[in-house]
């Protein structure tokens, strides 16, 4: 779309150009920041712009309703008509849907929260980094004469959502998501180290404990130890967490867990709601207004998954506990699949929050706590292996380090592990507390997250990697 034409006008164009049965249109305006760094030096900044045009055609044919998905970075308003044929098209071509559901009809719980809808697309510049930036400079002073180097990024996107539908639903959602990642190294890269962070607004970036956790690990490094695979006592920080429990979160949908097809679903039929997966008094939950990781209080997709449909775009969202006290509580769940089974729909929330309230342990406690065992740093390369137990396949990445006697005496080589979240649960010799984490391997697609850390008596480090 050229700039003269707005995100509103826009949908209420392809809506009026519209000829199916049931029509969504999602305009989504993007503007971003970034800095990048490398050898203790800025290398690139720069802001982008971007808007990406979603139309969701519905088509009630002979077999039922049909939907149809066509989207992509919009260029003119002379596409606008072809995009919409072409959406129509995509429904009579791919038969009815096995999700299908009445749209969502617009009412005052739907928009209550959503912002005015008229305003322009909100923004972001470089001047986010107002204050970041010359903490980083003071970093790669402090590793220059520590003999390291720091590498990484900094990025700063504001999404602008704009929604409606044939059914006079009309939604806004402004989503700010910042991220940073920093890297220290040995200046012959033998040793590596990372810290991340996520934000909204780079106002609670503390650079220089970022910089310390790096190169506090970095020095561990010192001493290298060689170790076998096998189970070990294994502590997680938040962000190693974040990447194990996200998959839990996406792969918790209701139906294919009443079908039999995952680790959710109930030996002899049925879902395990109702179940203690831990011990541990354990809540899993989401929160549209959960601060600091504020999201949309409505969903909007362009494709569907049993965690999710295209039918129930502006479906309003609400807290919802996954898991309560260890108890599973709820799956993700359609209203489609809602109504085949009786149940309430539980949609999709762009944020998870995983905690033991009154825990309050750090890695020093648990370090302090630990005879012998592994400290890791993150995960990386993150695979499910098998759906019916979750279990997942991944390699650690940038520290692993050996604790003996309460203390961490050096870094030890990587390994590939493979573990089930939901098994692992079960497991847990120690809860600590839960931070604001960036899950390394899911950081492009979920920022919105706040994990525990965690022990594990006897983590399964599968087989030894020879990466750094």
């Amino acid at each position: 779309m050229t700039a003269r034409t707005s995100p509103q006008e826009t949908v209420e164009q392809a809506l009026a150009l519209s000829k199916a049965d049931g029509c969504v249109v999602r305009v989504t305006e993007q503007c971003e920041a970034n800095l990048r760094w490398a050898n203790n030096t800025v290398t690139t900044n720069g802001e982008m712009r971007s808007r990406r045009l979603a139309v969701i055609s519905f088509v009630d044919g002979s077999a039922g309703m049909a939907a149809g998905v066509v989207e992509h970075s919009s260029s003119s308003l002379d596409d606008l008509a072809d995009l919409v044929a072409a959406s129509e098209q995509a429904a009579r071509d791919a038969g009815p849907a096995d999700d299908d559901a009445p749209l969502v009809e617009p009412g005052p719980e739907a928009s209550a929260a959503t912002g005015p809808w008229a305003q322009d697309p909100d923004a972001t510049s470089i001047a986010v980094f107002a204050r970041f930036a010359p903490a980083l400079g003071e970093a790669f002073g402090r590793a220059k004469a520590a003999g390291q180097l720091l590498f990484g990024f900094a990025e700063h996107i504001v999404t602008s959502t704009y929604l409606g539908s044939s059914t006079g639903l009309r939604l806004r959602h402004d989503q700010p998501t910042g991220r940073v990642e920093l890297n220290a190294k040995t200046p012959d890269f033998s040793g590596s180290s990372w810290a991340g962070r996520i934000t909204r607004d780079f106002t609670d970036i503390d650079v220089t404990a970022m910089d310390t956790e790096a190169s506090t690990r970095l020095g561990w490094a010192d001493r290298r130890i060689e170790l076998p695979a096998g189970r070990y006592h294994t502590i997680l920080p938040p962000a190693a967490v974040g990447d194990l429990v996200v998959y839990h979160y996406y792969t918790a949908t209701a139906r294919d867990a009443d079908e039999g097809r995952t680790v959710f679903s109930r030996p002899g039929g049925g879902s395990r709601i109702g179940e203690t997966l831990t011990e541990q008094p354990l809540t899993m939950r989401s929160d549209p207004a959960e601060r600091g990781l504020e999201c949309a209080p409505f969903l909007h997709t362009t494709a569907s998954w049993p965690g999710a449909s295209v039918f129930d775009n502006g479906l309003p969202t609400g807290p919802v506990n996954w898991m309560t006290d260890g108890v599973l509580t709820e799956l993700l769940r359609t209203r489609n699949w809602a109504g085949r089974t009786g149940a309430a729909a539980a949609p999709y929330v762009d944020n998870l929050v995983v905690e033991v309230p009154s825990a309050t342990a750090g890695q020093d406690e648990l370090v302090a706590g630990t005879e012998r065992g592994l400290l890791l740093t993150c995960l990386h390369y993150v695979r499910e292996v098998d759906p019916q137990t979750l279990l997942l396949t991944g390699l650690t990445r940038d520290g692993v380090y050996l604790v003996e006697g309460g203390e961490v005496v050096g870094a030890v080589n990587n390994f590939r592990f493979n573990e089930s979240p939901v098994g692992m649960l079960g497991r847990i010799a120690t809860v600590g507390r839960t931070e604001r984490c960036l899950p390394r391997e899911l950081s492009d697609y979920f920022t919105r997250l706040a994990a525990p850390w965690l022990a594990i008596p006897d983590f399964n480090m599968s087989t030894v990697s020879k990466g750094v």
